[in-house]
């Protein structure tokens, strides 16, 4: 495998983890460290297995290793310096925060699923594979990240079916 089939991966990968993470800075480092981690173990890759699969995993793992382990956190010396563009409408904007907001209040293992099939647009096999979780469990965690994330959104304390009627 050539240095290309991996970069070809980085936008998903760069993608995925701002998503998983929230911080850009952050995210960064984390698709920085599945790099340096997927190229000291190439020889680990089986050729005709899915590339992406195999990264998302790496990062997967790494990323449950920085929860494991947490990183004491640092503040950036001029948070001027990076000046992101920004929509031409302000509820766009707003809608993405509190979208962004939402996700974060779904449980990490939720979100990593969900993300990777709306977002990452994998199929339950491939994410299954990623995440080393039965189907089962993949079709559980999204069904439960997809009702919680409406909840969030829509304010709702109580699922429908759990209401209770008097």
């Amino acid at each position: 495998m050539d240095s290309t089939a991996i970069l070809a991966e980085l936008p998903r990968l760069r993608r995925y983890a701002r998503a998983l993470v929230g911080d850009r800075a952050a995210a960064d480092d984390l698709v920085q460290d599945t790099l340096e981690r997927a190229w000291s173990r190439l020889a680990r890759w089986r050729p005709g297995s899915d590339l992406r699969t195999w990264l998302f995993a790496i990062m997967h793992n790494l990323r449950v290793d920085q929860l494991r382990h947490p990183a004491v956190e640092c503040v950036p010396i001029d948070e001027d310096a990076h000046v992101l563009p920004v929509r031409a409408s302000q509820s766009d904007r707003i809608e993405l925060d509190n979208l962004a907001e939402a996700l974060a209040q779904v449980p990490e293992e939720q979100r990593a699923v969900l993300l990777l099939i709306s977002l990452e647009e994998m199929t339950y096999a491939e994410v299954a594979a990623t995440l080393d979780i039965p189907v089962g469990t993949v079709m559980s965690r999204l069904s439960r990240g997809r009702e919680r994330l409406r909840q969030i959104l829509t304010g709702d304390r109580a699922s429908p079916r759990l209401r209770v009627v008097r």
